[in-house]
This record gives C-alpha cells, structure tokens and sequence, in this order.
C-alpha cells in the first residue's frame, strides 16, 4: 500500500480549480476560465502548489504540460478576486499571499518531472511567471508575454522574476521587460530565448505534448537528476558545480537505464527506458 501511494499519490486526482489529465506519463494542467482569460484565484494558486507538489512523489508521470483553455495562457491574478481584496489587507495577510504564490514556483521547481508549457493568447502577470518557472515554453503565433506589475503600481520582483528571467533571457532584456510591463510578442520571444519554439497559433498545446512526449520516452530518473542540477548549479561555483555533476553522474551511472542504453547500442537497436 505505501509503495503505491508513493508510486502514484495523485491517481484519481480531480482538483477543483483547473482541468486535469494523464495519459502516456504526461499530465496536461489546464487553467479553466476562458471567459477571464483563465486568471488565478487565492484558490487555485494554493491548489496549483499542492499540486506540483505531490508530483514528486508520483513516478507514474514523468512530463507535465500546462496551458490555458479558449485561446489564452492567463492573465493573472484575478482582478476582483484577489487584486480587490490585497487592497485591504494588511502586511501580515499580505505577506502570507506572497509566500504562498512564490511557494508555487518553488515547488514547478522541485518536482523531479520536466514541464513544458502551451502559450496561445495572453499570458501576462502570474501567468507569465507560472511559463517562466517552467522548463520550456512553446507559444502559439500571436500569443504574447507580460511581466506587468509595475503597471499596478508593484515591483517586477514577484515570484523570482529578477532571479530567474534574466537567466533565460539576459540581464537586460529582463530589466526591460520589468520595468516596462510591455508585451512581448510569440516571434520576438523566441528571438530572445524566452520561447524554445513558436508554431501556428492554436497548435502550441499539441506541440508541448509531443515535446513532452519526447522527453517521457528517455530515461525518467535521470532527467529528473539534470533538472534538479540545473536548479541547484545556480548557487553554485563553477568547481563545486563540477564536483556535484560528477556526483550526480556516478549516481545515474548506476540505473538500469545506462545498461538499456549501452546493449541497445551494442545491438545496434534504439533503447527503450524504463526510467530506473
């Protein structure tokens, strides 16, 4: 009983606040308000958290895709659901909101399982940050990518943004886009790195999935190593860097998948992983 519940703790799943779906080892998250441009609620922030949380313990998925329904990412935080009231709270209750949604990009971060996610239309505030905390991005043509909170009077500082969007696009190219909230477009966001690939509009969701699909065919338990390295070698120099991958390294060394791999090749076959 407690192998299984640790082999796939969120079989049955059905959350409240967003549409959910497995098949193939890819969970597809679908934020599910079309007639708000799918914006985020103190609800489904906290659900979404829960979420990717109890991910790193379900080895039966190994790729998640996040992507919004009726032509749009998300707009954000919910204007009257959680904009109007920030408005009269207080520090304390103010603090208790900030930390939970950066608890949301801490825990994308920390599951073991890579997520790609499906931009058409727009993705602005929250919405930006939940596909910046993912591992990659593919955008519909025409969609478009907002840091906008100093247009609601806030620093670009939300949820890691001045940590991590300058590692994927660069120090300036970040500074702009936060000090601006200006859109960015699907093209030049490729340009820039944001986007690792922009196709028709309306094709994104499809497109993530065959990514997803791709990495759910290779060796499960070490893409789970080389996100984690690529979370944890931010902190790090480049030496100690190095000492930690040749730790990883050894350690994925030692999974059936390597020996797959290596009499595949021998046989002059295509490996077929089991992710372990």
């Amino acid at each position: 009983m407690h192998q299984n519940a640790i082999a796939a703790p969120l079989g049955g799943f059905a959350p409240a606040h967003f549409r959910w779906d497995v098949a193939d080892g890819i969970a597809t998250v679908t934020l599910n308000r079309p007639e708000r441009k799918n914006p985020l609620t103190f609800e489904s922030y906290a659900e979404l958290r829960d979420t990717f949380h109890a991910l790193r313990h379900d080895r039966s998925i190994k790729a998640v895709v996040i992507t919004g329904a009726g032509g749009n990412f998300s707009s954000g935080g919910d204007v009257f659901e959680i904009i109007e009231p920030l408005t009269k709270m207080g520090a304390a209750d103010l603090h208790t909101f900030t930390t939970m949604t950066g608890d949301l990009v801490k825990e994308m971060r920390a599951c073991p399982q890579p997520i790609v996610s499906a931009v058409e239309g727009v993705c602005a505030g929250a919405g930006a940050i939940v596909a910046m905390a993912s591992d990659l991005r593919v955008a519909g043509a025409g969609a478009k990518v907002a840091f906008l909170f100093n247009r609601v009077g806030l620093a670009g500082c939300d949820m890691g943004a001045c940590a991590m969007l300058p590692r994927i696009i660069g120090q300036g190219r970040a500074s702009e886009l936060l000090y601006t909230g200006r859109f960015l477009p699907a093209e030049e966001g490729e340009r820039w790195g944001f986007f690792n690939r922009v196709v028709e509009g309306g094709a994104a969701l499809d497109a993530a999935r065959e990514m997803a699909a791709g990495i759910v065919a290779g060796p499960t338990f070490a893409n789970g190593i080389t996100k984690k390295m690529l979370q944890m070698e931010w902190a790090m120099g480049i030496d100690e860097a190095i000492d930690a991958e040749a730790m990883a390294q050894a350690f994925c060394m030692t999974t059936g998948d390597f020996t797959r791999a290596f009499n595949a090749f021998a046989a002059k076959q295509k490996p077929v992983f089991e992710g372990n």
